[in-house]
C-alpha cells in the first residue's frame, strides 16, 4: 500500500513529472521513431529503416557541416575555457571596486544570443567597425570578418570569448575555494606565481576544469543561434544561402533545423540528432575515462 507520504510527495512533484513526460521524454522517443521514417509533419510517417542513417553518412554537407562543428569545438572550447579562467584569476585579486569589475566582466554573458550577434556584426564591419578600425590605426587592414570564408569562424570564436563570464564566475568561485595554506606553504619553499598557478591552483580546481570542459564541448557541438543570425544576416535572410560563405557556416545544428523546419524533412533531422547524441555521448565518455590522469580531488 503506497504511504501517504509517497502520494504527497507525488503530487507536489506532478508539475514536473508532467511537464517532463510530455516536453522531454515523449518528443525524445518521438524523434527516435521519426529517425526511422520519412515523414514531413504533414502527412502519416512511413516506414523507411536506416535509410535516414545512410544519408547522413553519405550526405557531403553532412560532412562539411561536421568538419566546421568540430572546428568550433577544437578551438573555440579551449579558447573559452582559458579566457574564463585568465578573467576569473585576474577579478580573484583584492583590487578596489572588485565586484564593480566582475559585474563588467560577467554582463555579456546574460546578453541574449541574437543581441550579441547584432552588436558584433557591427564591430566586425570590415568598412567601419571598431576592431578594422582599430587595426587601420597601426597600419594593419582589417579582414572581411563575415564574408571571408577563412575569417568568419574565428569571428565567431571571439563572439564566445567575449561572452564567458559564465564560465568566468564558475572558476571564480573555485579559485576562492582553494585552500590559502597552500599557497603559504609554497611561497616559504620559494615558489613564485607561475609555479604556485601550474601545480597548486590547476590541480586543484581540475574538477571544475573537467567540468566546464564537458560543457563547454556540448555547448559547441550544438553551436546554433550566433552563427544562424550571422548566416542569415550577411545573406538578406536567404534560407537556401544560409550556410555563410563557401558554406563555412554551416554547422551540424544549422544544417539539422534546416531539414527539420525549412525543407521539412523531419527523418533526416531526427536521425542527425540521435547521430549527434551518439557522438557527443561518446566524446564525453572518453572524456571521463582519460581524466584520472589529470584530474585530482580533496582526497587524492
Amino acid at each position: 500500500m503506497i504511504k501517504k507520504a509517497t502520494i504527497t510527495g507525488l503530487l507536489f512533484s506532478s508539475p514536473f513529472l508532467i511537464g517532463f513526460a510530455l516536453f522531454t521524454l515523449y518528443p525524445i522517443g518521438a524523434s527516435l521513431v521519426y529517425s526511422f521514417t520519412d515523414f514531413n509533419m504533414f502527412k502519416s510517417p512511413t516506414w523507411v529503416g536506416f535509410d535516414n542513417y545512410r544519408w547522413v553518412f553519405q550526405e557531403d554537407e553532412v560532412w562539411k557541416s561536421i568538419r566546421n562543428t568540430l572546428y568550433m569545438v577544437a578551438f573555440a572550447t579551449p579558447i573559452s575555457l582559458i579566457v574564463g579562467l585568465l578573467l576569473a584569476q585576474m577579478l580573484n585579486i583584492k583590487v578596489r571596486g572588485q565586484s564593480i569589475y566582475r559585474t563588467l566582466f560577467y554582463i555579456p554573458s546574460i546578453v541574449p544570443a541574437i543581441a550579441t550577434s547584432l552588436v558584433w556584426m557591427w564591430v566586425l564591419n570590415p568598412k567601419s567597425g571598431l576592431i578594422n578600425t582599430a587595426l587601420d590605426y597601426i597600419g594593419i587592414r582589417g579582414p572581411n570578418w563575415l564574408l571571408d570564408p577563412v575569417w568568419t569562424k574565428p569571428a565567431l570564436i571571439m563572439m564566445g570569448a567575449w561572452g564567458a563570464g559564465g564560465t568566468m564566475i564558475i572558476f571564480l568561485a573555485a579559485l576562492q575555494d582553494v585552500p590559502r595554506s597552500l599557497y603559504e606553504s609554497a611561497e616559504i619553499d620559494g615558489a613564485g606565481k607561475v609555479r604556485k598557478f601550474m601545480n597548486i591552483t590547476l590541480p586543484t580546481i581540475s574538477p571544475i576544469i573537467l567540468f566546464q570542459l564537458i560543457i563547454g564541448l556540448i555547448t559547441y557541438f550544438q553551436y546554433f543561434a550566433q552563427a544562424f543570425m550571422v548566416a542569415s544576416m550577411s545573406n538578406s535572410g536567404s534560407v537556401q544561402t544560409m550556410a555563410g560563405p563557401e558554406k563555412s557556416l554551416l554547422f551540424y545544428a544549422i544544417l539539422l533545423y534546416r531539414e527539420a523546419f525549412v525543407d521539412f524533412r523531419m527523418g533526416h533531422a531526427s536521425a542527425m540528432a540521435w547521430v549527434l547524441f551518439v557522438i557527443t555521448s561518446v566524446v564525453t565518455y572518453v572524456i571521463f575515462r582519460t581524466s584520472n590522469r589529470w584530474v585530482t580531488y580533496g582526497g587524492d
